[in-house]
């Protein structure tokens, strides 16, 4: 299913002086994201074979109570995750939004990430073909992608995602069934 490219109003994110700002200031993160969304893809190269000819969809995964989303393009031969201002965002396929936590809960818990659609938990927009490809391929993963990501950076990686999950409302214990 194609789809037209998604662009997000830039009136909705912060005005030009701000907007450039944060652009400087998540230029540290970029060789990060790079780092992870490799490392990830090596770990679990079955999400990729999953995610088939959807591996050519631009995502953008937008935790809305940030002033940042995620630019992911998963194709195996230029592998793309990079932080972008909200009101400045590239064009996309497909956008994911939803508060922060619950967005963190989906790649490390068991939620239902139907579930959260239908509440209202989650925004899905664009391509919603590829949204749930990408969806069921990380279902399918054994183990928490938070967690690995976290391991990436060893004891502060551990102890920042077991901050985030007791300040997000769950428990380490139960992440840790789920992983």
């Amino acid at each position: 299913m194609t789809t037209p490219a998604l662009r997000r109003d830039p009136d909705r994110g912060p005005p030009g002086p701000a907007r450039l700002l944060l652009s400087a200031a998540l230029l540290p993160l970029q060789p990060l994201l790079a780092h992870v969304v490799r490392k990830v893809a090596a770990r679990y190269p079955e999400v990729l074979d999953r995610l088939g000819p959807h591996t050519a969809t631009r995502f953008v995964i937008d935790p809305v109570d940030l002033p940042f989303a995620l630019f992911l393009r998963p194709d195996p031969d230029a592998l793309e995750l990079r932080a972008v201002p909200r009101g400045d965002l590239p064009e996309h396929d497909a956008r994911i939004a939803g508060k922060f936590f619950r967005l963190l809960r989906l790649i490390d818990c068991d939620e239902d990430g139907d579930a959260m659609f239908f509440s209202r938990d989650l925004d899905i927009s664009g391509d919603t073909e590829a949204v749930v490809t990408l969806r069921n391929a990380l279902d399918d993963v054994d183990g928490s992608i938070a967690s690995t990501v976290a391991g990436m950076f060893g004891p502060p990686g551990e102890a920042a995602l077991a901050a985030l999950r007791r300040f997000g409302g769950w428990k380490e214990k139960e992440a840790r069934e789920h992983a």
